[in-house]
């Protein structure tokens, strides 16, 4: 079975022009894999977009309402970094829906990535850092609460530590929070997760690869997941503009492989999210997400 991948035109959210972090690498992604032939156009799914119910089985229903009608106070936009538009609405509930059904692809095959996601800054009655629902968190709620996966590990990747995630699941020992992120990097007020690792500025790919292979295997055995929701952000990238690692394109590839392998290994379905990744120029930035989706393609049974 090729690797199930998840895509909607709806990713693609127009933004105005000189805004700090445009979006378009959603889009370019997608053409960046059918193009150099990692992906044919029949091994995409197209997800439903998440309703106010859904997006209600964690957030704030009265947040829910006033992002999705526009009427959210001046200082909450601000807070989450993106003027709002009906566009943004569009593409944030259907990226919410992508992670949830990347998460159904992965228990039906094993392994499935999303070409977006990973919007782990989001809390329940507000968003932040550019995220405004909380995708893995809608989607770890959503199959705990069905009984599709009775235990859950979040390995979240991105150099930022996944605050909000965490501040969902404190209190639910079925779905366990992992955390390995730059500890002096946004956000400045850390939640806690089941498990973090906090690294200095400037940790180079051994450093990282040696402290995540030395954890996440014995997370695997001794919590023994039904599933994992790997958040693969790129921003530990040694160029991304709002990183403090070092790790090259090589670093990254070794790093998405580690995550894949381990829990491969051991059959657990792992569901891939593409994370945080900032970079003026878009198709670099697209290359370093599409990592991701190589690694996996090479684990695709």
């Amino acid at each position: 079975m090729p690797l199930p991948l998840v895509y909607h035109p709806h990713y693609v959210t127009p933004l105005p022009d000189g805004h700090r972090f445009p979006m378009p690498k959603f889009g370019i992604l997608y053409r960046l894999l059918l193009e150099e032939g990692v992906a044919q156009p029949g091994q995409f799914f197209a997800p439903e977009i998440a309703s106010p119910e859904l997006l209600s089985r964690v957030h704030e229903p009265e947040y829910v309402r006033a992002f999705c009608e526009g009427s959210l106070p001046k200082q909450a936009v601000r807070r989450i970094g993106l003027p709002w538009s009906e566009g943004l609405v569009l593409r944030t509930c259907t990226a919410v829906g992508g992670t949830l059904l990347t998460a159904r692809l992965a228990l039906k095959f094993g392994l499935a990535c999303n070409t977006a996601g990973g919007t782990h800054h989001a809390f329940p009655g507000f968003g932040a850092g550019f995220c405004i629902f909380n995708d893995l968190a809608v989607a770890a709620q959503t199959l705990f609460l069905e009984g599709e996966a009775r235990r859950i590990l979040i390995v979240d990747l991105d150099v930022h530590q996944g605050d909000g995630t965490a501040w969902f699941f404190r209190d639910n020992p079925a779905i366990f929070t992992f955390s390995v992120h730059a500890g002096n990097n946004f956000p400045f007020r850390k939640q806690n997760s089941d498990f973090d690792i906090a690294l200095p500025d400037g940790t180079g790919t051994a450093v990282y690869l040696e402290t995540l292979a030395d954890m996440l295997p014995q997370l695997l055995d001794r919590f023994a997941p039904d599933l994992v929701l790997y958040d693969a952000g790129v921003d530990v990238h040694r160029e991304d503009l709002l990183g403090r690692f070092e790790l090259d394109d090589a670093g990254i590839e070794a790093r998405d492989a580690l995550v894949i392998a381990e829990c491969r290994r051991r059959g657990v379905p792992v569901a891939c999210v593409i994370g945080g990744g900032y970079d003026r120029d878009h198709l670099v930035l697209a290359r370093r997400h599409s990592i991701l989706h190589r690694v996996a393609s090479r684990f695709a049974v």
